[in-house]
This record gives structure tokens, sequence and C-alpha cells, in this order.
């Protein structure tokens, strides 16, 4: 069967190898039948999966109060509250789903450490869990930018539940990041805001306290009295003269402070009207609801078997156990020929 080559090695043609695996027949169509039996007998006791899926799209970055609260200029950046995420929405997306957050939820909520018969005494029993979570459940990223949440389980009920489980409680993970950080900011802004009311109301009760001296327009009043005071002049009305200075010593000596505190408090009820707005928006975005994605497929309980594929077990390893049999006769074969 085998031939020696003018460098003394062994080598075979095409007719040689079918000539002697036809020698080595017997030999061959053993081991694979033996191959053949054991394979089905292991693929039978294979517990079969069965796989669902949720197909969903991560929702583009905004602010819920700048789309909805806020009056501000829409620019051709602004994203629609309704706009589907892009690479960076889909990737977070991925990392939120990959979370212990998630995890920790799923192995709660259907109970996981018995479902997947788990000794409870073993020192490690959460590695065993969390690995078996991860085998079973998959995260993956669409050509169309969509994620697809997938589930294996022995029970395809169980499969579609946890996998709707992950997908309905993405939004309590992101609302969970995002709580903390809306918090503080509803805080500092609530802080101002009620200092800016504080400040406006005593410098209105500051006002109102000159006011009451009968001083309610600096400006206007000024000219009126420099005009009155003009005439009286003029008429030599001495008893007018005396009335108008001691109204011009009045304003002489509040009207600076009428001044200041007039343009202090137009200039902060602006702010307060500014921060107003701002506290209502740090509300709505502490108290936002807005979902983070949007679910194209909700997963359905399967009806058929996702694994294993008994007939690829049993045509695989029937197929590698004869090339390695031949593959070994081969190498018998050439030793044999050299000594």
């Amino acid at each position: 069967m085998v031939k020696k080559s003018k460098d003394q090695g062994f080598v075979y043609d095409a007719f040689d190898l079918i000539k002697f695996a036809w020698d080595k027949k017997w030999i061959l169509i053993g081991l694979s039948l033996i191959a053949f039996v054991v394979s089905v007998i292991v693929s039978l006791t294979i517990t079969p999966k069965f796989r669902s899926q949720v197909t969903l799209f991560p929702a583009a970055s905004v602010s819920v109060s700048k789309n909805l609260v806020e009056t501000a200029v829409i620019t051709s950046d602004t994203k629609d509250i309704l706009t589907f995420g892009e690479d960076e929405e889909a990737e977070r997306l991925l990392q939120v789903l990959k979370s212990d957050q998630i995890k920790n939820h799923i192995i709660g909520k259907f109970n996981l450490l018995e479902h997947y018969e788990i000794d409870t005494a073993s020192k490690f029993k959460n590695t065993e869990l969390y690995n078996k979570l991860e085998g079973n459940v998959g995260y993956r990223r669409t050509e169309f930018l969509s994620i697809e949440i997938s589930v294996l389980d022995e029970d395809p009920q169980m499969a579609a539940d946890i996998a709707n489980g992950i997908a309905g409680y993405i939004d309590s993970v992101y609302f969970n990041i995002k709580k903390a950080r809306a918090l503080e900011a509803s805080a500092i802004v609530e802080r101002e805001y009620l200092s800016s009311r504080l400040i406006i109301e005593e410098l209105t009760d500051s006002l109102n306290e000159i006011r009451s001296l009968g001083i309610h327009d600096y400006v206007s009043m000024a000219e009126a009295l420099n005009v009155a005071y003009g005439e009286a002049v003029a008429a030599n009305n001495t008893r007018a003269i005396r009335a108008i200075e001691d109204k011009m010593d009045l304003m002489a000596k509040y009207g600076g402070s009428y001044v200041e505190l007039s343009d202090r408090l137009e200039w902060e009820i602006e702010r307060f009207s500014l921060l107003k707005s701002k506290f209502a928006a740090a509300k709505v975005n502490l108290e936002s609801t807005m979902t983070n994605v949007f679910v194209v497929d909700y997963a359905n309980k399967a009806e058929r078997k996702a694994t294993p594929h008994r007939s690829m077990i049993v045509m695989v390893s029937t197929l590698t156990t004869f090339a390695l049999a031949l593959l070994l006769l081969l190498i018998i074969d050439n030793i044999k020929a050299r000594y």
C-alpha cells in the first residue's frame, strides 16, 4: 500500500488511499458503527433546551425635560424622544444587560438557584449559578442596531419568561443608575430656587417700607419734583417750595436705596423665573418613567427544541471517528513499512 519515494519517504496517491481504506473496511466500519451507536445514546441522554428571544431597539439618549417641559430652541441636533438609538446607545444597552443588577433580579425573580438544581451547600454555588446563567442567556447586537436577548432553558415557558423578565427590568436599571444623580441635581436646584424666592420676599419688603414713605417711582417722581420746584420758584410760592424741598430731601435720602433695591429685585425675578423652570425640569427628570427601549418582539413559548441537534451530533461523531481511525491505521501501516 505504501510507495517509497526517491528520498526514502512514504507517500500515498488517491488510488492507494481508497484501496487502503477498502482493505481496512471492516475495522473502519466497526469503529464507525460503535461511534454511531455511542453518539446516538449520548445524544438521547442530553436534555433538550428551548430558545426564546426578545428583539428590541435602544431609545435615543435625550433629556425628557428639555423635550417636553423646557421651551428651548429646537435645532437640527435635537433628538426626538421617539428616535431610535444609534451605536452609542446600543453599546450602552449591552452593558446594562450584562450588569449584576439584571442578573440578580432574574436570579431572585425566577429562583434560578433551585431551578438550575445547584447545591446550596456548595461554597461555589454563586459561581456555578452565574456560569449557568451566562451559558443560557446571551445578548447580540444585530446589523440593524437592534439587540436580541436569547434565553435557553429546559422549560420552554421558563425561557420565554426569563427573556421577557430581562426586557421588562431594563428601565428599572436605567432609573436606578440615574436616580442618585437626578436627586442630587434636583436638591441643588431646589435649594437655589427657595433661596431666590426668599431674597425676592426680602427685597419686596424693603421696597414696601420705602414706598410707605411716599417714594413709589424714583425716576418719574424726581422728574416731576424738579418741574414742580421750578414752577414754585417762578411763582415765588414759599410754602410749595418748602414742601417740595422736604420731599426732595426724602428722595435724596432713600432714592439710592430704592433704585438699588429695584434693580436687584428685577434681576432676582429673572433669576427666579429661570430657576423655576429648571426646578420643574429637575422634577420631571427625577420622576420620569419614560422607557429606554422599544420592544419589537416579546418572547413566546417555543414549540420546538433548540438543542441538542442529535442528527448533527451523530453525523459529526461518526465521521470524526472514521477519519481518526483511518489516520491511525495509516500511521500504523507506515510504521510497519519502515521496520
